[in-house]
């Protein structure tokens, strides 16, 4: 099984999680999809090229709640210029020890991870197999990393709210 989806896995087994904040329904969402949200740990990070500027707000916010960041070295570089403090990480076609290792090791508690063309999309197979055998958040968009790191701030900053759908409409 790989996470990565095509366009006809994207529509299929939806949840919904409503909240007061986007950042709210979303913890919601991923908590019924049966994703477990980390609250600390380290977050592994490789965006392709044309994603990094769309990261480097969800990077910053990972850093301040307290997660340890590790990236390859084309992110990591991006990051570090950035000001934001990252431990490099090798690829897996880099050699060991590499973050399919560190995953293994229970070293990485969140990964975000955008690809393009096919080749790093197979390179990345082992990632994404591997966090989904260790149960470990993934995500393959900027935005869906954006929104997962504002989720975690979310549940950080207070508890989940329960309440009829009537208070949400009135």
């Amino acid at each position: 099984m790989d996470t990565l989806l095509g366009p006809e896995m994207k529509s299929t087994g939806e949840v919904m999680g409503i909240g007061d904040s986007f950042a709210e329904a979303f913890a919601k969402s991923q908590m019924g999809a049966g994703v477990k949200l980390p609250m600390a740990g380290n977050a592994f990070i490789s965006i392709r090229d044309s994603d990094k500027k769309h990261v480097v707000n969800a990077a910053e916010k990972l850093y301040k709640a307290g997660f340890g960041l590790l990236a390859t070295a084309g992110t990591a570089v991006f990051l570090e210029e950035k000001g934001i403090p990252v431990k490099r990480v090798n690829k897996v076609k880099e050699g060991r020890p590499h973050i399919v290792d560190a995953i293994k090791n229970g070293e990485v508690q969140l990964v975000i991870n955008t690809t393009q063309g096919a080749q790093a999309v197979a390179d990345s197979f082992s990632i994404r197999r591997e966090s989904l055998m260790h149960g470990i958040a993934y995500y393959t968009t900027t935005a869906g990393a954006n929104a997962a790191v504002d989720a975690i701030k979310a549940l950080k900053e207070q508890e989940l709210q329960v309440k009829p759908l009537q208070d949400y409409l009135y």
